[in-house]
């Protein structure tokens, strides 16, 4: 009665319902394979007991005679890359050395001209970033759009009064998502001996990771290293993250050899900044009831003596 046809109609509404089909089929799969991992992991504690006991000559427990052929057979079956359970964690960087990180960069909504700023220097820090204005989009619309467009990461970036506050880290297709928060950000913009630091180059840089030791830091580690691809062997570009008491520091330098190997000039490009980790969520940022990995408590600030990342 509008005067639309309903062909026209009929072709706008199904191409969505398409997409959502298939990210719903792709999150109900990750979703069992993770459901599984309770039950491997049980079985693997049970093939673990008789491998011991046979290789100690032992008697087998009591607890797993009766399924002692049958496991046995598993253990005879299996190599050293089956022996071991595979994770969520896994799978959720499974691809990631087959092809380079392709990053989408945006802000909170009307941003200022000093996260604006700021978001132009992360476009160049990590290789292969794109920067979008926000405008009036929805964060599930923009998850949804870079899904369809093969993006490995979402980097959002949020600021208070001005002064960039937080960053949000959402790895592609189904998460994990960490949550920073940001301090003492200094740009390129806000030095003034532009001479000093120079050019910033656009080849991958090397990276240089710190003191992430625990089980929680090498966790942390692996969310950062996926945002940037594999460097050359001959490229003098360097992104340090190093951690202290918890804060991850942020350096960019680069390095040249003026007298020879033994003589090197190093020289901050910049920009440079802290991370405070205070969230990792097994999802993508739009989904609110996804499960809680980690998150820091209340109680945790008084905890000084306590470091989660390292030593």
């Amino acid at each position: 009665m509008w005067g639309i046809p309903k062909m026209r109609m009929t072709k706008c509404v199904l191409l969505p319902v398409k997409m959502l089909r298939r990210n719903i089929r792709l999150r109900r799969e990750y979703l069992y394979r993770k459901s599984l991992e309770g039950k491997e992991r049980s079985l693997y504690e049970k093939k673990r007991k008789i491998r011991e006991a046979l290789k100690e000559g032992k008697p087998i427990p009591t607890e797993l005679r009766n399924e002692e052929a049958a496991l046995r057979r598993e253990i005879d079956l299996e190599d050293e890359n089956t022996a071991v359970p595979r994770t969520h964690i896994d799978d959720e960087y499974a691809h990631a050395g087959e092809q380079d990180p392709k990053i989408l960069l945006t802000t909170s909504r009307d941003p200022s001209a000093p996260l604006q700023q700021f978001v132009k220097e992360l476009s160049i820090v990590f290789p292969n970033a794109q920067r979008m204005n926000r405008g009036g989009q929805v964060i599930s619309e923009i998850i949804e759009s870079c899904r369809a467009h093969d993006y490995t990461d979402v980097v959002l970036v949020h600021e208070h009064r001005g002064v960039p506050d937080g960053l949000i880290v959402c790895h592609l297709p189904f998460g994990p998502t960490a949550y920073f928060g940001l301090l003492n950000v200094v740009t390129r913009h806000e030095i003034k001996d532009r001479k000093a630091i120079g050019t910033m180059p656009e080849a991958y840089p090397h990276l240089i990771l710190d003191n992430f030791s625990t089980k929680l830091g090498e966790r942390t580690a692996n969310i950062l290293k996926h945002l940037f691809p594999v460097p050359k062997p001959d490229t003098k570009r360097i992104v340090t993250l190093s951690n202290q008491s918890d804060y991850i520091s942020f350096r960019h330098h680069i390095y040249e050899k003026h007298g020879g190997p033994k003589s090197i000039e190093l020289k901050e490009i910049g920009p440079r900044f802290e991370l405070r980790l205070y969230q990792i969520k097994l999802g993508t940022v739009d989904q609110a009831e996804a499960q809680i990995e980690w998150v820091i408590r209340p109680y945790m600030n008084t905890t000084r003596k306590r470091k989660f990342l390292g030593n």
